[in-house]
């Protein structure tokens, strides 16, 4: 079941300008470049089995209330940070977007069979020679 690409709602994400950590002189004292982005999963557009498969990730970015928090400070200008944030987003949600496929057991075939019995005679066999000789 092919679905289309699951688009975030601008609307629905939380962006707030913070300063930076680290090096980087000055400008870090000054500037609030960096972003802090937070997305709500329960509140959000999202399908119910995309919002069920995002939760039960073991992602230390979502808190025990089913928030997503980001923080992005790669870039030296906040817009590219918020572009970094809600593209990392993205990819969050691409990657539970479509569901895991289902297994299916298989029978093993006769001829794989076969050669593990095979496989088995053999070892046994060496094994055998290695006790006590015998006249």
């Amino acid at each position: 079941m092919l679905r289309p690409p699951l688009l975030i709602d601008p609307d629905e994400v939380e962006i707030s300008a913070i300063r930076a950590q680290g090096a980087g002189g000055q400008n870090v004292n000054k500037v609030s470049s960096a972003v802090h982005l937070r997305y709500d999963i329960h509140a959000s557009s999202l399908p119910a089995d995309v919002k069920e498969r995002l939760l039960a990730l073991r992602d230390s970015r979502i808190t025990q209330e089913g928030v997503f928090v980001l923080k992005a400070q790669q870039h030296r200008t906040q817009e590219m940070n918020r572009a970094d944030a809600l593209a990392r987003l993205q990819g969050v949600i691409d990657t539970v977007a479509t569901p895991p496929r289902v297994r299916r057991a298989t029978k093993p075939t006769y001829g794989s069979k076969q050669r593990r019995l095979e496989g088995k005679s053999q070892r046994a066999q060496i094994k055998n020679l290695r006790g006590p000789v015998r006249d």
